[in-house]
């Protein structure tokens, strides 16, 4: 499909960020202010030091090196981020304008990662920001040869749009562009890679899966409250990719009938989640992308029934890494009226799936085996044994 003047300016601007548009775009973030944190991510007093940043999407990066520590003898890590509006916490934190338009900050931690043995890298994203015209391969450059590099990608950085390119808005086509360019970039650099959901695997073959990281006992709400009816919640970080606008009508219309009690939810601080599902029987997940994350994962900790759709092959793919099944209950759009009415007539059919959930996570996405994952295969460490 052809691009529109505006798409194609937009599609070059996002190649060229090195270019005087680029520079003009990127003032969008504003210039730097003297109050503005601009942490620096310093490397540990450990024979091991691993530096992971910038993203820590849902808080990842700093779960993974927290994961690490725990798992390996003398490694030490740090995650670096980007400030968002969501708040979650890292060792080092710099607000995007400061990321974007300090030179100084730019150099500071470049200078600072020199001092790690390991950096992961989130996103595709250049860490230092627009250090080295913004140019990735710049940037790795200007570290260590023996600085081992490896990259996480979280989703639509190398994610494809498996509808037809006609069907697609131009903000979603440029994505795709940009995931294209990614995924090629990543095998160009021959990196050890890792995707944090199993259906990226679909689009990075090469990569491995490495399980996002929940604090379970954070999430652990304890005894749920009797309610006369099925407590059913929903609450999309973005209603499109979770595929809000197709179930909410099923879920509104048996709400009226009376089957559940169905409360949609935007806004919620993720501070105030646990309280939220200690008052929900079932949670409903993500009916588009096929897969699971980390919402999916609070909910079964918090003992909620967690209800969406994930193709087959990406359980599959979790059987195969974990030996374990995936106790999320299968349902797309058309099937979901059907399945929220089993779950509201079956009392032991929704206790023994939120068991099963609350020891899945336990098992799988408490840390220890993503720190195993990525010991063996970037960091080249023997992780504590379980009992250790």
């Amino acid at each position: 499909m052809t691009m529109a003047p505006r798409e194609r300016l937009s599609d070059w601007v996002a190649r060229h960020p090195a270019s005087l548009p680029g520079r003009l775009v990127a003032l969008r973030h504003g210039l730097p202010r003297p109050s503005d944190r601009r942490e620096v991510a310093t490397p540990p007093d450990t024979e091991v030091r691993v530096l992971i940043g910038p993203a820590n999407h849902a808080g990842q990066a700093t779960r993974w090196a927290r994961a690490l520590e725990d798992a390996v003898e003398g490694l030490g890590a740090r995650s670096f981020a980007v400030e968002t509006r969501f708040g979650f916490p890292a060792d080092a934190v710099v607000v995007d304008r400061v990321f974007q338009n300090s030179a100084r900050w730019q150099r500071s931690q470049m200078r600072a990662a020199r001092g790690f043995t390991h950096l992961l890298v989130e996103s595709v994203r250049p860490p230092f920001g627009r250090l080295a015209r913004r140019d990735l391969r710049k940037q790795l450059a200007l570290l260590p040869a023996d600085v081992r590099v490896a990259f996480v990608c979280h989703g639509t950085d190398v994610r494809s749009n498996r509808r037809p390119s006609d069907t697609l808005t131009p903000t979603e086509r440029q994505t795709d562009r940009i995931a294209a360019r990614h995924r090629a970039l990543l095998a160009e650099l021959d990196r050890p890679t890792f995707v944090t959901t199993p259906d990226l695997l679909d689009d990075m073959p090469d990569a491995v899966w490495l399980p996002v990281v929940v604090d379970v006992g954070r999430w652990e709400v304890g005894e749920r409250p009797a309610a006369a009816r099925l407590r059913v919640v929903h609450a999309p970080s973005r209603s499109a990719v979770k595929g809000t606008a197709l179930i909410e009508p099923i879920a509104r219309a048996l709400h009226e009938e009376g089957v559940i009690d169905y409360r949609p939810l935007s806004g919620v601080p993720h501070a105030d989640m646990p309280g939220v599902l200690r008052d929900a029987d079932v949670v409903l997940d993500q009916f588009v992308l096929g897969s699971y994350g980390v919402a999916a994962c609070e909910a079964m900790a918090a003992g909620a029934v967690v209800v969406g759709h994930v193709t087959p092959s990406v359980r599959e793919r979790v059987h195969a890494a974990t030996g374990r099944t995936l106790p999320l209950v299968e349902s797309t759009p058309e099937t979901l009226d059907a399945v929220l009415r089993g779950l509201a007539d079956d009392v032991e059919e929704r206790e023994r799936l939120a068991a099963a959930g609350r020891m899945f996570v336990h098992e799988v996405h408490d840390g220890r085996v993503s720190a195993e994952i990525l010991s063996r295969n970037w960091i080249d460490a023997t992780p504590r044994r379980k009992n250790e």
